[in-house]
């Protein structure tokens, strides 16, 4: 128990593995200067207790997982492993058999060094599972996004993108030549406000399907409904929607009620679908042959390694094959938010697997996560700047593996406590 408190202090008092004060004597001067000028930085960070703590597992990704240096086993609620699949062993067992058929990687990009049949074989397989035309595959989603924009956007477009979009969609627009706006979030009246006012040749609406830190869902009906209005393209992120969200699992448009509302989307490979690595973009084929000749992150980046693939490929297969684990998943997120909102905390989103523990003030959020911790629920504090300022939460994310005596284990840690620390009176 000692033990696990002094590992606990160590994660959340933000104490580094080296002290940056601490010179060598013949230290060049440029790093010597380097030192100082970031050990502001650091403390500055610390002083806002949005320091990011890195716990080292030391277990696979499961429903329950050990922390290095810490007794016991915590079950694990902060994963986006939505349907269970990191550590399947079916998916487990056909990456090994990825590896040894096909080795474990190119050694170089696509397009020098040859591509393989598994690579295209899940190109297929992804354009098909959202009834697309074509496909290309990515290190990962961040990469989709960077590669999109600059890509197809030039300085006559526009692109119109959600103010709580993601980081990589940010960064990806931040790299093209494109008009750049943002709407308020989910802001219909806003957005038809600045699309009726351009005068771009394209005009691209940019949004998630579903947002990572609010489990918001975005309005695609309307976002649809406006793209034909003033001639646009929709392009959805919709990395915390595929393989699970609707009732086959084809995400945020399929849960909307518009399957094929979007133009273009680009998800990932590394949360429901395996969790393991990966992203693509899935649109027209002529976008996506675009991409395959300019786009920089597919040019000078290595494909995903050949067992990430093959354990894509045996997800999607269990994905297709049934919709047991969905059901599941609804069944554990159902029963969470019911028994989080009878305990009298707020949880906020859209009736999504993401669900966050509203709180307000980050010192706040981050005793409820140390306390959770102490109480063996792993869960994660958050707080700006990567939420608004007044906005820190417990984000909570279900999976389709935790069992429902895991969840209700869970709802009482959670309603214990916020009692606890005075969150929740009574």
């Amino acid at each position: 128990m000692a033990l696990r408190s002094q590992l606990l202090r160590n994660f959340f008092n933000g104490t580094p593995t080296r002290q940056f004060h601490e010179l060598k004597s013949k230290e060049r001067a440029g790093v010597a200067n380097l030192r100082e000028v970031l050990e502001d930085r650091l403390r500055e960070i610390k002083r806002a207790k949005t320091w990011k703590h890195e716990r080292v597992l030391s277990s696979p990704q499961d429903t329950k997982v050990k922390v290095q240096g810490v007794e016991g086993e915590f079950l694990n609620f902060c994963a986006n492993n939505y349907l269970g699949l990191s550590n399947h062993p079916e998916v487990v067992e056909a990456a090994r058999e990825g590896l040894k058929k096909y080795g474990a990687g190119l050694s170089s990009v696509r397009f020098i060094c040859g591509t393989q049949t598994i690579h295209k074989e899940l190109e297929n397989r992804l354009a098909q599972f959202h009834q697309r035309e074509d496909a290309i595959l990515y290190g990962s989603c961040f990469d989709a996004n960077a590669g999109l924009f600059e890509s197809m956007l030039t300085p006559e477009d526009a692109v119109f993108s959600d103010t709580l979009n993601h980081a990589s969609i940010i960064d990806g627009i931040r790299l093209c030549k494109a008009q750049k706006f943002r709407y308020p979030h989910r802001d219909l009246n806003e957005l038809e406000h600045l699309l009726a006012h351009s005068e771009a040749r394209i005009k691209l609406i940019v949004t998630d399907g579903v947002f990572s830190m609010d489990g918001t869902v975005a309005p695609i009906k309307g976002l649809r409904d406006l793209a034909d209005k003033y001639r646009a393209l929709l392009a959805v992120d919709d990395s915390h929607a595929t393989g699970f969200f609707g009732e086959t699992g084809r995400g945020t448009e399929e849960y909307c009620g518009v399957l094929g509302a979007a133009d273009i989307i680009c998800s990932t490979l590394g949360k429901a679908v395996s969790g393991a690595a990966g992203g693509y973009t899935t649109g027209p084929k002529e976008l996506i042959t675009l991409l395959r000749n300019v786009s920089r992150p597919y040019l000078f980046s290595n494909a995903p390694p050949p067992p990430v693939v093959a354990a894509s490929l045996k997800s999607l297969d269990l994905v297709e094959q049934s919709g047991e684990l969905r059901q599941r998943l609804r069944d554990n997120t159902r029963t969470f938010r019911e028994g989080l909102q009878a305990a009298g905390l707020t949880v906020a989103g859209d009736d999504h697997a993401i669900c966050p523990v509203m709180v307000g003030e980050a010192p706040l959020a981050v005793e409820l996560a140390t306390d959770l911790l102490k109480r063996g629920i792993y869960v994660v504090a958050f707080s700006y700047p990567v939420v608004p300022r007044g906005g820190a939460r417990v984000r909570v994310q279900l999976s389709a593996a935790h069992s429902p005596e895991q969840v209700q284990r869970a709802v009482q840690a959670f309603a214990d406590s916020a009692r606890h620390i005075g969150i929740v009176k009574g």
